[in-house]
């Protein structure tokens, strides 16, 4: 079993950064502040819990001013990586947390300390209570960063104004009105970045849920363009897409389907414990005397607590199939634990979904 996150902070991790401290405040109280760190409640404390303890731990062993701390930890991150620290590890996110727990009502300070921070580790969640705070200045400024010479600053520009980032707080208002970050969305759509383009897309996806119509427009726009932002836009669409959304479909090639047909779907497992996984069988027919672009997926519908079904769309593929051909096609889907869902006992649904359009439903068991 692979080791829990939250292992990354250990005796190794600590040794260097209190080393790397050390040079940059000669004073600075290593045993004290592992005693602080090593507290009664560490073994406890899950990875972000431990990240926010190191973080509120580093302020009291530092000055009780902040612009002070914050020049420390500039001059701390070229020791880090002297001491043989890459950028991007996750260990250090607790540097950009220092600015957003203790930095909000210093805005000018923060936000040329997030610059060069995000130059070492994302600043993309820390940013984010400055956006709420201060929208109007700081969208300002992320347009200026979307131009940066610095790839990683250029992506804190579309990645921390995400109004949906996965595990960080929304934007409410930029999820009403995205209008503030097109602009900075167009400046990066031909990125040489591809971490950077690849935000983009994030971002646009984000959008997609609350205002469709708004990427639609965008992906009209930007389509046929380059294959960089090809790629881009289809990603931007996979929510729409995965909601089989018809002008979406149509965008990318996928037609109707009247020459289509489903045979021979079965569910080969009618009954399965969690931990195994439900497999199913079908063949895919195309009648047709020309070539059909398809997008092929299928719906499985997990049952709620409360007995009703839910469904989570999966990717099978999306390519050509020939004229007058018949496909077979085999697919499992796991009913492993994991943290991110709870299964109920009960019946379950599996569908067959060919460019958008739901076709053959059958029902299987989830027994204990």
């Amino acid at each position: 079993m692979a080791e829990l996150l939250k292992y990354i902070y250990n005796t190794k991790f600590f040794d260097r950064f209190t080393t790397s401290v050390k040079e940059v405040v000669p004073h600075f109280n290593e045993a004290a502040f592992l005693k602080d760190i090593y507290d009664n409640e560490w073994e406890n404390r899950e990875l972000k819990q431990r990240m926010r303890h190191i973080t509120m731990v580093l302020k009291n062993h530092l000055s009780d001013r902040f612009n002070v701390n914050v020049e420390t930890i500039l001059k701390l991150i070229p020791v880090l990586e002297k001491n043989g620290v890459k950028p991007d590890n996750l260990e250090y996110i607790f540097l950009p947390d220092f600015v957003e727990l203790f930095g909000l009502n210093h805005y000018e300070v923060s936000i040329k300390a997030f610059e060069t921070i995000t130059q070492f580790v994302s600043c993309e969640f820390a940013v984010r209570p400055f956006i709420i705070k201060y929208q109007e200045n700081i969208m300002k400024q992320m347009l200026l960063w979307s131009k940066h010479k610095h790839p990683s600053v250029r992506r804190l520009a579309t990645e921390g104004c995400r109004p949906r980032l996965p595990w960080a707080m929304a934007i409410p208002s930029l999820k009403y009105n995205p209008a503030p970050i097109m602009p900075i969305l167009k400046n990066l759509k031909n990125d040489s970045s591809e971490y950077v383009r690849r935000s983009v897309a994030n971002n646009l996806n984000d959008i997609s849920k609350d205002h469709p119509e708004t990427v639609i427009t965008l992906v009209k726009k930007w389509q046929g363009k380059t294959k960089e932002t090809d790629w881009l836009i289809k990603h931007a669409c996979r929510t729409l897409l995965k909601q089989g959304n018809a002008e979406v479909m149509t965008l990318f090639g996928f037609g109707n389907i009247d020459n289509i047909k489903i045979t021979d779907f079965k569910i080969l497992t009618q009954k399965i414990k969690i931990g195994d996984a439900v497999e199913f069988t079908f063949k895919l027919a195309n009648t047709s005397q020309n070539t059909s672009k398809i997008r092929l997926e299928y719906g499985l519908y997990y049952q709620k607590a409360n007995g009703s079904l839910s469904r989570k769309v999966f990717k099978i593929s999306e390519r050509d199939f020939p004229e007058n051909s018949t496909t077979v096609i085999n697919r499992k889907q796991s009913f492993k634990v994991i943290t991110t869902r709870k299964f109920h006992i009960g019946r379950h649904q599996v569908s067959i979904i060919i460019n958008g359009n739901e076709l053959d439903i059958l029902d299987f068991e989830l027994i204990k």
